[in-house]
């Protein structure tokens, strides 16, 4: 009876981490859109998308997390609502800004 109770409690740590793995991934984008927000960037002003790592490089889009064990990136893309501009800091006439 002792081994069977052990077995359990062995079979419940192990299969946790792979329970806990299916919702980390919302759980990290979650995290990361209040971060981004709490530093001033409006919500319409950018995308957190969760992709296979293999999909990764997209253009004007960044990396800002990882989940599912590594397997799964989360890619940040502003977005052309809200008062930042859309890629890099050009301003409309095509010229870069520069700090004063």
């Amino acid at each position: 009876m002792k081994h069977a109770i052990w077995l359990g409690v062995c079979l419940l740590i192990a299969t946790t981490p792979v329970l806990a793995a299916q919702t980390s991934c919302d759980t990290v984008k979650a995290d990361i859109q209040q971060k981004i927000m709490k530093n001033g960037v409006p919500e319409s002003g950018f995308t957190l998308t969760i992709v296979p790592n293999d999909q990764a490089d997209q253009p004007d889009a960044q990396v800002v997390g990882h989940c599912a064990n590594d397997t799964q990136k989360i890619l940040y893309t502003r977005t052309s609502s809200g008062n930042y501009p859309v890629s890099g800091g050009n301003t409309q006439d095509g010229s870069r800004t520069e700090p004063q």
